[in-house]
């Protein structure tokens, strides 16, 4: 298989891994505090990957990169994780899996911004239609009943695309499943005490699915979907592999169908497709990278010397 193929299997491999994310978590906070459950997965993950980095004697990021990875670490290790498992309080997860479907946007969005691309006029379009579906469709369900659940996936969401565009970025000189590993390694010393104190007063009212849940976001969610997903990044071009996130929505929708028996109505399904549209005509009018840095990045699994 060539690079560019592998990189297509790694980077939906890793779609396929991070749709669970949401159901796994609904499952987890029906017995599990959302700010424990935050704090343990990325715990969980910055253990494992620490380990992973020794391992594989890993060089250590420069001073100048360390800001970037607390930029990749406030977004997708902490953000994220914390505002959805506070949203899925509140919604159901099939309906939080549509504002995944601006996830991809938001990532490009924050290119424009932290990487000073300037995509073609018709890319606000779209961004724009695309809010405006997202909105839309919550006022016709009535905020899900849950203003408070809807808001905390929209901070989800821009906390995410941030996360991403940075981590990109970094990818480009640190590698890709080293920049997910390091933003966890980083936070170990904040989210390892914390997760202590906020340790569960009894354990016996916890039942097996919750514990599986905290399993899937600890290992799948936080740290193996990331090392196909960067890998699938830097194998087949960020622009390329990135559309993959497009396909999300529809995984995750199934996911819940399937797992958590939830209802998919099709009003929820048309929304999904219509913002997925938004995001498509707006990726292919966003250009993909800078004045010459090169859309696809080296993969770099050097050891230290």
């Amino acid at each position: 298989m060539d690079r560019a193929k592998s990189g297509w299997v790694s980077g939906f491999v890793g779609v396929l891994i991070f749709s669970g994310s949401l159901p796994a978590t609904r499952v987890a906070v029906a017995d599990f505090d959302p700010l424990f459950l935050t704090l343990a997965r990325a715990c969980i993950a910055g253990i494992l990957g620490a380990a992973l980095l020794l391992i594989l004697r890993q060089n250590r990021p420069a001073r100048a990169d360390l800001a970037a990875l607390g930029i990749v670490s406030m977004g997708v290790v902490i953000g994220f994780p914390l505002l959805t498992a506070l949203a899925l309080r509140h919604i159901t997860s099939a309906h939080s899996i549509v504002f995944i479907g601006l996830l991809p946007l938001a990532t490009a969005v924050f290119g424009v911004l932290r990487g000073g691309e300037r995509p073609q006029p018709a890319f606000w379009v779209f961004s724009t239609l695309g809010g405006a579906m997202v909105a839309g469709f919550s006022l016709l369900q009535g905020f899900s009943a849950s203003a408070a659940g809807d808001l905390l996936m929209v901070g989800a969401v821009l906390l995410c695309g941030l996360g991403y565009a940075e981590g990109a970025t970094l990818a480009r000189r640190l590698g890709g499943w080293q920049v997910i590993s390091w933003a966890l390694v980083l936070s170990v010393p904040v989210t390892g005490p914390l997760t202590l104190l906020t340790w569960p007063d009894s354990l016996s009212g916890i039942g097996t699915p919750a514990w599986l849940g905290l399993a899937y976001v600890s290992l799948f969610s936080m740290l193996i979907g990331f090392v196909f997903w960067y890998r699938g990044l830097a194998l087949g071009g960020i622009a390329g592999v990135g559309q993959l996130q497009l396909l999300q929505p529809f995984l995750g929708l199934l996911w819940a169908a399937a797992l958590l028996h939830e209802t998919v109505g099709w009003s929820m399904i048309a929304a999904t497709l219509a913002v997925i549209g938004c995001v498509a005509g707006a990726k292919r009018f966003a250009k993909p990278e800078r004045a010459g840095v090169p859309l696809v990045p080296e993969v770099r699994t050097g050891t230290r010397s």
